[in-house]
């Protein structure tokens, strides 16, 4: 049988079968996500650390605040794993609303912590982030690391360059933010590297009933 040189110049016949197979388990994520949560209603994304202690003061902020938004009618969506995501699904279960948990597989094995009602595992990051994104109606951001930054700054960037539409994104505990606001102000801002319409992309909020009013508010606005 002929062999046809691969070379990059016929990207098909460059394609790996491990690497095709891969788009399967890509697509099956997105199909499991969809299925599992199309029918969930209103509902918030809440971000913040896994590390959080539940004797925390941000523990206790994120139960609290979750059930605010449950009592007003909407589910709550955390990664699933623990601390801050943990506290949100709680506040949310005991209020008997939908408590959805995003699970990510880790090196380190991220565990799902047992408050979430619905659990939805996956592999694949960017999977993840977009079950986040499409059934939230705002992103509801507390004191985090790395992945929390990723969360805030991703979504502020999609909503800036017009990838998704424009929702409530509420960074509280002024006390933990407060310090990346201002430099966002001094250097990003002064600098040019921000527009000063951007600073109106985000909250800066703590207290819970006027989060969730922001987000009611929002929503009850048409759509133009």
């Amino acid at each position: 049988m002929e062999k046809y040189p691969v070379n990059g110049k016929y990207p098909i016949n460059d394609f790996k079968t491990g690497e095709s197979w891969r788009l399967f388990k890509i697509m099956g994520e997105f199909v499991e996500g969809i299925d599992s949560l199309h029918d969930i209603g209103p509902a918030v994304s809440i971000f913040g650390s896994a590390r959080t202690d539940c004797d925390h003061p941000y523990y206790k902020k994120a139960e609290n605040l979750a059930a605010v938004f449950a009592k007003n009618g909407y589910s709550v969506i955390t990664g699933g794993g623990g601390g801050i995501m943990e506290a949100a699904n709680k506040g949310a279960a005991t209020e008997n609303a939908d408590s959805i948990g995003l699970n990510i597989t880790l090196p380190f094995e991220q565990k799902p912590n047992p408050y979430a009602t619905t659990q939805i595992e996956f592999k694949y990051f960017f999977v993840r982030k977009v079950m986040f994104l499409k059934y939230a109606q705002a992103y509801i951001i507390l004191p985090g690391g790395f992945g929390t930054l990723d969360e805030l700054f991703e979504t502020i960037t999609l909503i800036q360059t017009q990838r998704i539409r424009k929702f409530p994104i509420i960074l509280v505990g002024t006390e933990y933010w407060e310090g990346l606001i201002q430099w966002v102000k001094d250097k990003l801002l002064k600098e040019n590297m921000i527009s000063k319409k951007d600073l109106n992309l985000f909250h800066l909020l703590d207290d819970p009933d006027e989060i969730v009013k922001v987000v009611v508010d929002f929503n009850q606005e048409p759509i133009i």
